[in-house]
């Protein structure tokens, strides 16, 4: 069932890069995005009573008001970081942990910033339950990143900001990818790449349009899951 699943997701997702390749600039996502997509167990990351529709191209609640994106854009935004293995990679909304998962499997290091406890405690449980043990998760105020780490190799924002916060810029190191919506909640939202030169100069492309739920400025908790 699961295989099935994976299968018909892997084949939404082409889909949509076909349907998109002129915004997005090529033909298929790297091969090894694709392959972290076809590991990650994403049933595992939504609710009992969405399990049967976990592989299906579209975003799912996972409560709190909260989303896991759907898995075409969780594959893109993963292909836009242009991850090597030694990377070290710095995630904001962590939600159920499934961008995290995919993460984890195409970099050394993921440090995952979460807003919400109860979503933190959850994802962290889960993702030490299922082996992801070099994902590090932060309860905290996301427009801060963790700056006990940096600078990242890459950073992905998993929700909308109305600007990209510059203490994420900040901690991004030369030569690094970040990767974020940028738009009013609920709104007209830009999926945004910024890039960072050798010199710290930065580069801001637009993508695509995009709908995610808003990146709430709730203040530094600091606690870890």
């Amino acid at each position: 069932m699961r295989e099935k699943g994976l299968r018909h997701m892997l084949a939404g997702i082409e889909s949509e890069v076909a349907l998109t390749r002129g915004l997005i600039g090529k033909e298929a996502l790297d091969e090894r995005v694709m392959y972290a997509m076809r590991k990650v167990p994403r049933d595992e990351f939504v609710p009992a009573h969405l399990q049967p529709v976990a592989f299906e191209n579209g975003p799912l609640s996972i409560g709190e008001g909260q989303t896991i994106s759907q898995p075409y854009m969780v594959a893109l935004m993963t292909d836009l970081l242009q991850l090597q293995p030694h990377y070290k990679v710095l995630e904001i909304g962590t939600g159920s942990g499934y961008q995290g998962a995919v993460l984890s499997l195409l970099c050394e290091r993921v440090f995952s910033v979460e807003r919400i406890p109860g979503l933190a405690d959850a994802a962290a449980q889960r993702l030490q339950r299922l082996g992801y043990d070099n994902v590090s998760l932060r309860c905290g105020n996301g427009y801060e990143g963790w700056p006990e780490h940096a600078p990242y190799d890459a950073i992905v924002v998993t929700a909308a900001a109305p600007y990209v916060p510059e203490a994420l810029v900040e901690q991004l190191r030369p030569g690094g990818r970040l990767v974020i919506p940028i738009g009013m909640p609920y709104g007209q939202q830009q999926l945004v790449l910024l890039s960072k030169d050798a010199a710290g100069n930065t580069r801001v492309e637009s993508i695509l349009d995009v709908a995610f739920v808003p990146l709430v400025d709730a203040g530094e908790t600091g606690r870890r899951a």
